[in-house]
């Protein structure tokens, strides 16, 4: 247990996936496929240690799930935040292509400051 030996400090736990899934499906509704379809607007991602603040929540969907409507996190923001935690300044990740210079978090991604202790 990490936190048990005292490295839950230091280390980031990340539990998520990369799309969450409807309440709904496409086509003919049955049983068997009910709330299967991928959904990419609205989904979960759940964080401890490595100098997150815990016990919170950001971010609301609407009634059914289908939009978020309070304090949306694009993944570009989670990216900037994970390696703000690592010790890493997103704004100097940048990789030239094609002439043109490119940022790992693109150009809006930013730090969220809600979620770091």
């Amino acid at each position: 247990d990490l936190k048990k030996r005292g490295l839950l400090d230091d280390t980031l736990v990340v539990w998520g996936g990369e799309f969450g899934r409807t309440i709904y499906c496409q086509g003919t509704l049955t049983r068997e496929n009910y709330g299967r379809d991928h959904h990419p607007r609205c989904f979960t991602i759940w964080m401890a240690g490595g100098g997150i603040k815990g016990g919170q929540v950001i971010g609301e969907t609407d009634e059914i799930g289908w939009n978020v409507v309070k304090d949306p996190i694009h993944v570009n923001d989670f990216h900037a935040t994970a390696l703000n935690l690592f010790g890493l300044d997103h704004l100097k990740l940048t990789y030239r292509y094609k002439g043109r210079d490119f940022r790992l978090t693109d150009v809006a991604g930013k730090v969220v400051d809600r979620l770091i202790a």
